[in-house]
């Protein structure tokens, strides 16, 4: 009989020359020390550690060592680590990576939070599902902030944004409480900075509007290579991966 891989979306292992807790404690300090420059208060920067192929042993270690709130790219396989992990009772979990509307449901019943909104339409299925579940269920946009067409996320000029604002008070099971982006990838993370400057001043236009339904609370922007310069320019949430995890390597899937 043809064996069939076991939990193929796990089949990475990650490699650092740190412990994950040694990584978890240098991150914060330079976070703290980024915002004290900045002028922010440390306090009112998230880290939340991206668990993408990230095997659920290793996301109990980040875990133990004090991160709350993570990040997960894929229904399915965050689906399949869901009970592993169902004993971590303080974890949020949060969407971050494109969803379908037809996954809607499933990750309603999954994630803390979806951070990644980009259509009228998904947030109307997230609301429906929300409500047959009886919860509130927290909601960012996602902005392509660099007009990239391989990624997803509502352009800050489009009709598209102004609609989703337009109908949050309608979709009273969702809280729309700030945008998420990830801007043009570059060597040099200095080059990220006016992308992040733009992703400010749109959250602060945004806030400025107060429209009904909306609060801009969260802008969730910065990663591993670039978080510092995001902070900088106003970042509440920064998503890391590699710089707690290590740099990923291939694994042989379980059979």
């Amino acid at each position: 009989m043809k064996s069939v891989p076991l939990i193929q979306t796990w089949s990475v292992s990650f490699s650092s020359s740190m412990s994950i807790a040694e990584n978890i404690a240098q991150l914060r300090e330079r976070v703290a020390s980024v915002a004290h420059r900045a002028g922010h208060r440390s306090e009112d920067v998230s880290l939340m550690a991206v668990t993408k192929g990230v095997l659920p042993a290793i996301i109990r270690e980040a875990y133990d060592a004090g991160i709350r709130v993570f990040g997960e790219n894929r229904v399915q396989e965050f689906s399949a680590k869901d009970g592993v992990l169902a004993e971590l009772k303080e974890a949020e979990w949060h969407m971050i990576g494109h969803l379908q509307s037809n996954k809607a449901v499933r990750a309603v019943e999954l994630f803390s939070s979806i951070d990644s909104v980009d259509s009228v339409r998904l947030a109307q299925k997230l609301n429906t599902a929300a409500s047959n579940l009886k919860r509130r269920l927290p909601v960012l946009v996602e902005i392509n902030i660099g007009g990239e067409q391989a990624k997803t996320g509502v352009a800050p000029d489009s009709a598209e944004l102004q609609d989703l604002l337009r109908v949050a008070p309608e979709l009273a099971s969702l809280d729309l409480h700030g945008l998420m982006a990830v801007p043009p990838y570059s060597d040099d993370p200095k080059h990220s900075r006016s992308y992040f400057r733009k992703m400010r001043r749109l959250f602060e236009e945004i806030a400025a509007r107060n429209l009904p339904g909306v609060q801009m609370e969260i802008l969730s922007m910065g990663m591993s290579h670039d978080f510092e310069i995001a902070i900088e320019e106003g970042s509440t949430c920064v998503r890391i991966g590699t710089a707690i995890f290590g740099e990923r390597k291939p694994e042989r899937s379980k059979t």
